[in-house]
């Protein structure tokens, strides 16, 4: 990981990708959650901007740096994605997969998929987490790119 040594030596050796696995999903449903917002705010008439404004004051860092992405437009320009669309449906049908067997319920994660599968779509390869907020324009009715 890259901010923290997390000693699993007493534990059974799959923990530690099981850690990474729901780990991602946190970083998935952010991306899903801003998203809507992003589009709520837009389509409501308080502008993006402003919701932007206030996700820099409350949740500085990665809220921060996802909103910026999605505001500047890097969720759809970018050449190289960051996080891969495949690698992150991957990472979401491992973690759906463990709490189907396990009996957990992660309706969010099976959402932010949905929206992973129309990103896929809409730019191929070039996709990234943070292109969930095309997929949530469109379904709103808006194009998925933000700009011009």
């Amino acid at each position: 990981m890259g901010r923290a040594d997390i000693d699993y030596s007493d534990q059974p050796a799959g923990n530690a990708t099981l850690l990474k696995i729901i780990g991602n999903t946190f970083v998935l449903n952010m991306n899903e959650v801003l998203s809507e917002g992003h589009v709520l705010a837009e389509k409501s008439g308080l502008g993006s901007q402003n919701l932007h404004s206030w996700i820099e004051a409350m949740f500085p860092g990665p809220y921060a740096a996802y909103s910026n992405r999605m505001m500047a437009g890097d969720y759809y320009e970018r050449e190289e994605p960051l996080f891969h669309v495949d690698l992150a449906r991957k990472d979401a049908r491992h973690a759906l997969d463990i709490a189907k067997r396990t009996g957990a319920s992660m309706p969010a994660l099976i959402v932010a998929d949905q929206h992973l599968v129309k990103v896929k779509e809409h730019l191929g390869d070039k996709g990234d987490i943070p292109s969930i907020y095309g997929a949530v324009r469109q379904e709103s009715g808006l194009k998925f790119e933000n700009k011009d």
